[in-house]
């Protein structure tokens, strides 16, 4: 199986746009382009400008997904500007936050508490890893896992991930059936798209 690209999480992420708009939950989740903030994107501070833009946009306490890929590997990362917590889900069991991620999303949040004069006392936001993630059988399903916990969290009709996957003792587990769903509704978002180009 090849790796899952940008343009692919980014394809399904405006399917999972459409269904915010939808269900008028644009107010509670921001999405972000993984193609302006994962490795291959340009400088540090150019990806933390263009996260920092989109938490400018924050809407009360509206938090971001943010899939991420640092290399042969994704994750998901879940921000919370308002609260200055940002939570680290990976599909691959006991490992650590990125460097360059976590400089990206804490030079990020400074830049837009700056932007709002938000004071904090805290110099940097709390990370949290969530512990009750799915893993992913093998070493190649990362990317469907990431866009599998994007509609997760946004298809919950009260917005809990924290509660959800920080469960060390009964992680959630996901089913054959859960990675193919994913893959049947990107398979019909780009048919779709084909077919509105013909």
């Amino acid at each position: 199986m090849v790796e899952i690209r940008c343009t692919m999480i980014a394809a399904y992420i405006r399917y999972l746009f459409d269904y915010l708009k939808m269900a008028n939950m644009i107010n509670l989740v921001g999405l972000v382009d993984p193609k302006q903030v994962s490795a291959q994107s340009g400088s540090l501070s150019y990806k933390s400008k263009h996260l920092s833009d989109c938490l400018e946009k924050a809407d009360g306490d509206q938090f971001f997904l943010v899939p991420y890929n640092p290399g042969g590997h994704w994750v998901l990362i879940i921000v919370r500007p308002a609260k200055k917590i940002v939570y680290y889900m990976d599909s691959l069991p006991n490992r650590s936050v990125d460097d360059d991620m976590r400089n990206i999303v804490n030079t990020a949040i400074k830049m837009h508490n700056s932007h709002v004069g938000k004071q904090s006392s805290r110099k940097s936001a709390i990370w949290k890893t969530l512990h009750g993630t799915p893993r992913q059988p093998t070493n190649v399903e990362c990317g469907h896992y990431v866009m599998r916990f994007m509609r997760d969290i946004i298809h919950d009709p009260e917005p809990a991930f924290e509660k959800k996957f920080d469960k060390k003792k009964e992680p959630v587990k996901y089913v054959q059936e859960d990675i193919d769903q994913v893959r049947l509704e990107w398979a019909e978002i780009v048919t779709k798209q084909l077919e509105n180009n013909q």
